[in-house]
């Protein structure tokens, strides 16, 4: 049986490139960048060298970089150490209602601690509303946190007009680039954003190692405390082997960002396709024009999400229904509910998002298997027994007035 990966969103296998930056680190340069010995300078040249790659795939300066052990970690200090160095000037933060729970969470948390959150909606397609994100503006409000594109649908934000309007206002704004990075363009030169948040396990990188961008001057408080690593901001020994990963899988994004687009673009667009001339009643979750290169948010009426992502494990096809990091919590997608989703397409989504390493013929396993799988599981429902016998019966009734 074929094993077909279609949940990068999720994760990513390691590029080959990578890995094999890495592996240095294991063996030879394994010193302390912070000591100073010849050991500590070897894994500083290391440290520094992948500062710089990481940096440029931003277009941002290397000093402007602070190393994370992941988005959620940058997530929560750009969040808690803007609203700690800003305590001053207000404690009134805005986000939206279908962001990462790295973000909503930690909203829920800075509330429970008497700051206030305003979570503006999203229409039935995901999409964000730059108006009502101005109207939400307070006296009060010290930041502005939009992710630039949703992990779940694809949507993606408009965050180069919000994030003039923020500055415009005088206001911080962060953005969760997790998705982003790798499959759509990010210069924080020319787009206005003062903290961005990413990780390397999106595009090809190892687990265990994110960054944040904080623009050059901008105050944020510490959110762990013990050393001197990462301008005071990051206290902890750097993941020197995690760090060179993402500077070399930062490298491997700027050499291929545009192919690559295009080529994702392409097998989704076969995907899409190749799905709804097949299976009836199919429909897409999100923007289909304002979206991720690599993500398909599908209704399959009917047929119970996690049974279907249970019977397409068995067929060798990996997906999933959402993020990663709500797998197994109580509830629907909290981003299908914000966009006013019915029970129907709560109950029947799931999400396969394609990678680096997905090709043509991966997709057509899937085009081949997945509405083989579809018709097993509606043979077995109940709803969609219930509705084949309404729609014959309607049936009957346009030929024959008289039946039933």
């Amino acid at each position: 049986m074929r094993q077909i990966y279609m949940d990068n969103n999720a994760t990513t296998p390691l590029h080959a490139e990578v890995v094999e930056a890495m592996l240095p680190c294991l063996h030879n340069n394994f010193g302390n960048p912070s000591s100073i010995h010849w050991a500590g300078r070897q894994a500083s040249v290391l440290l520094q060298q992948a500062r710089a790659q990481v940096a440029s795939v931003l277009n941002a300066e290397p000093h402007e970089i602070i190393f994370t052990s992941c988005g959620t970690e940058g997530d929560n200090l750009a969040l808690f150490g803007s609203a700690d160095a800003l305590r001053t000037r207000g404690n009134h933060i805005i986000t939206s209602a279908v962001e990462h729970p790295a973000v909503l969470d930690a909203c829920r948390y800075f509330e429970e601690r008497g700051g206030r959150v305003t979570y503006v909606a999203v229409d039935s397609n995901g999409r964000i509303d730059p108006a009502d994100v101005e109207a939400a503006i307070e006296a009060d409000t010290v930041l502005i946190s939009l992710m630039w594109a949703n992990n779940e649908t694809g949507t993606v934000f408009p965050i180069e007009q919000l994030s003039a309007m923020a500055r415009t206002h005088g206001i911080r704004f962060h953005t969760d680039a997790v998705q982003a990075l790798g499959r759509l363009p990010i210069d924080v030169q020319h787009t206005p954003v003062d903290l961005l948040s990413i990780s390397a396990h999106k595009i090809g990188g190892p687990k265990g190692i994110g960054a944040l961008y904080v623009r050059d001057g901008l105050e944020l408080s510490p959110r762990m405390h013990g050393g001197h690593q990462e301008k005071h901001l990051r206290a902890g020994t750097h993941n020197v082997a995690g760090i060179v990963g993402f500077g070399r899988a930062c490298q491997w994004v700027e050499e291929h960002l545009y192919t690559e687009h295009e080529r994702l673009t392409l097998l989704r667009n076969r995907l899409e396709e190749g799905l709804f001339a097949q299976v009836e009643h199919v429909s897409r979750n999100g923007d289909s024009e304002n979206c991720l290169p690599n993500t398909l948010n599908l209704t399959f009426p009917y047929v119970e999400g996690e049974g279907l992502l249970l019977a397409l494990d068995m067929v060798g096809i990996a997906a999933s229904s959402g993020s990663a990091c709500t797998s197994g919590a109580e509830g629907a997608s909290h981003v299908l509910k914000a966009m006013n989703a019915d029970d129907m397409t709560l109950n029947s989504s799931v999400r396969l998002s394609l990678g680096f390493h997905n090709t043509e013929d991966d997709v057509e396993y899937v085009v081949e298997h997945l509405p083989r799988v579809v018709q097993r599981l509606l043979a077995m429902s109940p709803a969609f027994d219930e509705l084949s016998e309404y729609e014959c019966d309607v049936i009957s009734c346009e030929i024959d007035p008289h039946a039933h």
